[in-house]
């Protein structure tokens, strides 16, 4: 919820009302709901839920979360009902509460602090999901021996696939997408005939986490990496002819290694998704070139693969500003992305966050590009009205704002339209729809505001894009205010 739409308090509030709210659901004489419709309702919600956990982008982003949060109340129901069930006499309460919060405590910190430093992805959500699955009622009634005996099969199917993927990194062909999502529906239905059979239920879900996570039809992994900001995963596609960048679910960059005919792609490497030559980013920043007889130095928040430092030209100066390291190896290693290594190897790249850094420069720069993004949202910081004050503060005279709003999920441009207009800035949008599918072009349709004090500023942009008009039916976003349920239902509803 956070990673792909936005960092806000009222969305991570939500699973944590959910939990604390299965406390007061439970623990008293008579549950809100009966524990054992739990129990018999958890896994219709579960089987759905391994099946589409790990691997795969969240298409349906609405009803994931809908799902998640669905297993999550069941499944804290389940365990908080089996711990209500053995609570002590009245005279150890207070040991019991303590125990109880010493677990919060204990799954506290192995989720906050250890996960991160032992997984490169997020993989202790499935595991206490699994963990949680063992705390079904009966599940060791026949013996722990009997209950190994159910799950081994599946146990046994799980490790299998694993060694055998960690042996050969064998992917299956993209041909084979339609038979894995079969594969995948199959894997559930079974999950639910085996339901009564506790055991063999936490065993196919292993199994499920396994395949999903594992073997994903045309996609190759070549590298996972995490740090505090997310999740990134480099793969290959199409039999290794192209590489891409991910973060969380969305794609983030991509390079061809080579042409059709399976030999190596010549020359300079050309940017893709929505950095492509001809796309929106190319006719701002040629039309800003243009108008301003060329650019002395550049700002670009936000470094992805590098891939802009392709659309450098001559002597221009560019400067990235990223505030995740591990983005930064990434696109410096040439084995991985050659963007940055061979378009504009002497390049600076600043660390930290771009408001900051930025501000703390002594440069002024003739183009100022923000193409910032947490998943698939660009960070609410860096959109209110102070953040492009900032900015205008470092933007030379004549000089250009772009800034990327693509979102699957966030309607941003009057969010822009209105800070824009408090600013008495001329601002104008594009909405590119000539990319075409991403996976076969790896090209993506792009979203761009490009700002200026002026229209001149900004050249032939002022012609041929169209003016962005102030939208009185949303406030005005500022460092105090910023509403992200408004322009969610606004993206998803039209309202």
């Amino acid at each position: 919820m956070t990673t792909d739409i936005a960092a806000a308090p009222f969305l991570w509030v939500v699973p944590l009302a959910i939990y604390l709210l299965t406390f007061v659901a439970v623990f008293r004489e008579r549950p809100w709901i009966a524990h054992a419709t739990v129990v018999r309702f958890a896994p219709f919600a579960v089987a759905p839920l391994a099946v589409s956990l790990i691997g795969g982008e969240k298409v349906f982003w609405l009803a994931t979360i809908a799902l998640n949060l669905t297993a999550f109340a069941l499944l804290t129901l389940m365990c908080h009902g089996e711990l209500y069930a053995r609570r002590p006499s009245p005279r150890r309460l207070t040991e019991f509460y303590l125990c109880t919060s010493l677990g919060g405590v204990i799954g506290g910190a192995f989720a906050g602090l250890l996960a991160p430093q032992i997984f490169n992805g997020n993989y202790e959500y499935p595991i206490l999901i699994a963990l949680a699955l063992l705390c079904t009622p009966g599940i060791f009634s026949g013996g722990i021996r009997s209950a190994l005996r159910e799950a081994l099969p599946w146990l046994a199917a799980a490790a299998v696939l694993t060694l055998i993927w960690f042996l050969t990194r064998m992917q299956p062909p993209a041909t084979l997408e339609l038979p894995f999502q079969v594969l995948l529906a199959l894997l559930a239905a079974l999950m639910l005939f085996q339901r009564q059979r506790p055991m063999r239920f936490f065993g196919l879900v292993i199994l499920s986490f396994a395949v999903t996570g594992l073997w994903r039809p045309g996609i190759a992994p070549v590298e996972t990496a995490r740090s505090f900001f997310g999740v990134h995963k480099v793969a290959e596609i199409d039999d290794g002819r192209a590489r891409l960048l991910y973060h969380g679910t969305t794609m983030h960059g991509a390079q061809w290694l080579r042409d059709a005919d399976g030999t190596p792609v010549a020359g300079l490497p050309a940017p893709q998704t929505y950095y492509y030559f001809g796309g929106p980013f190319d006719q701002a920043i040629s039309a800003a070139r243009a108008a301003h007889g060329g650019f002395d130095r550049v700002a670009i928040v936000g470094l992805g693969t590098g891939a802009l430092a392709c659309h450098r030209r001559g002597a221009e100066r560019w400067t990235f500003f990223e505030i995740d390291p591990e983005v930064i190896r990434i696109a410096r290693d040439p084995r991985r992305f050659e963007f940055l290594s061979r378009c504009a190897p002497e390049a600076a790249v600043v660390t930290g966050d771009a408001r900051l850094t930025l501000e703390a420069s002594s440069d002024r720069y003739d183009l100022i590009v923000l193409d910032a993004f947490s998943s698939d949202t660009v960070p609410v910081h860096l959109l209110t009205r102070e953040a492009v004050a900032g900015y205008l503060s470092k933007l030379a005279p004549h000089g250009v704002i772009v800034l990327h709003i693509s979102n699957r999920h966030l309607d941003l441009a009057p969010v822009v339209a209105n800070v824009v207009q408090s600013l008495g800035l001329a601002a104008y949008l594009r909405e590119d729809d000539s990319s075409g599918d991403l996976m076969t072009t790896l090209r993506a349709n792009a979203r761009l505001v490009v700002l200026a004090r002026a229209p001149a500023d900004t050249g032939s942009i002022a012609r041929d894009w169209t003016p962005l008009q102030p939208d009185r039916s949303s406030a005005l976003w500022t460092d105090d205010y910023s509403n992200i349920l408004g322009i969610m239902l606004r993206k998803k509803f039209g309202w």
